[in-house]
Order: structure tokens, then sequence, then C-alpha cells
């Protein structure tokens, strides 16, 4: 049985290096795992209790929950904008953290990973994710990171699947991710 990785990328940029570090897991993805890239997370409408209607949930928002809900654990690529999460990655947190009592989360396992211009690679961002989604139900494996400074020089020519160093740390997280999800799944 293949364990069922949902990574959801925290920059709707075309050219995202955290997009391209997703790509990069999904390419190096350990045999018995799948890793699934949602597309659409631009689409989501910002959360409100009024639109989250049981029949009448937004399309995004529904699509969203049930790749959550086929999910064995959580791959987050989180960029840091001001300092902070990005807008985008926070409120599919939102979503999925509803209808209260039925987190999409579902005690599943979450790493938060990720890229970005500065010297500590977004580790605030990071740190943000990880309280947000570990509030919503998810269960956050903390000691599970990585975080790459310095994307825009480090990856100005160079994909993330092409730079040997990031290839041999970004198996290990999807590795040990892997591995905590099939604990979960065989529970």
């Amino acid at each position: 049985m293949s364990v069922r990785i949902l990574a959801l990328v925290g920059s709707l940029r075309a050219g995202s290096h955290n997009r391209q570090l997703a790509e990069a897991a999904v390419k190096f993805a350990p045999e018995g795992s799948d890793i699934e890239i949602f597309e659409g997370l631009a689409e989501i409408p910002f959360y409100n209790e009024d639109i989250d209607v049981e029949g009448n949930v937004p399309a995004a928002a529904a699509k969203l929950r049930e790749a959550a809900g086929s999910a064995d654990a959580f791959l987050f690529f989180s960029p840091e904008y001001n300092g902070t999460i990005p807008a985008v990655l926070k409120n599919a947190i939102d979503w999925l953290s509803r209808p209260y009592g039925a987190s999409g989360f579902g005690g599943k396992p979450v790493v938060v990973v990720g890229t970005a211009y500065g010297q500590f690679g977004g580790v605030w961002a990071q740190d943000e994710a990880r309280k947000a989604v570990g509030i919503a139900g998810g269960k956050v494996i903390e000691e599970i990171k990585l975080s790459i400074p310095s994307s825009v020089v480090r990856f100005a020519e160079t994909h993330p699947s092409e730079d040997a160093e990031v290839v041999a740390q970004l198996t290990e997280v999807l590795s040990q991710l892997k591995g905590h999800a099939g604990e979960a799944v065989a529970a």
C-alpha cells in the first residue's frame, strides 16, 4: 500500500522556488509513497463561516478537503512573506480546520519545509505554519525541518532537483515523513 502525501505550496508565483522544491519532492518521493501537489489554492476564497455551509461549500474548498481526506500525511512548502506565513497557506489551514471537531488534518503527520531569500530560509514562516497546523488538528513532526536560505541566489540557474545537497536533505525529509505516515496508517 502506497503512502499518500498531499503537498501544499505557499507561493502562487509561476517561478516559485518553493514550487520547484515541491516538484523535486515529487521526483524523489521514496518508493511506496505518492506525493501530490495540490493545485488550486489561489481559487479558494478566504475562509468565512457564512459560506462554509454543508452542501454549499465553495467548490475549490471542497476539492481541498477531499484531497486532504484521502491523504495519509501533509508536506507544506512555505516561503516567508514579511516574516510570516503566506496568506494562501494560512487560508488552506483555516479551511482544513473546519468543520469544528472534524479537521481535515485528522491528526495526520505534517511536515513544513521551504526556502526563502533571507539568510534563515524562511524559518519564521515555517514555525508559524507549524503552529497554525498543529492547532488546526495536524500532528506536526517538529524534528523534521528543512529551511534553505538565499533561494534567489542559490536557485537562480539551478532547479532544486539538480542541487545535490538539497536533494540529499529533501530525500531524508521525505523518508522520515513516509515513516511517520506509514506508522499512522498502520495504527
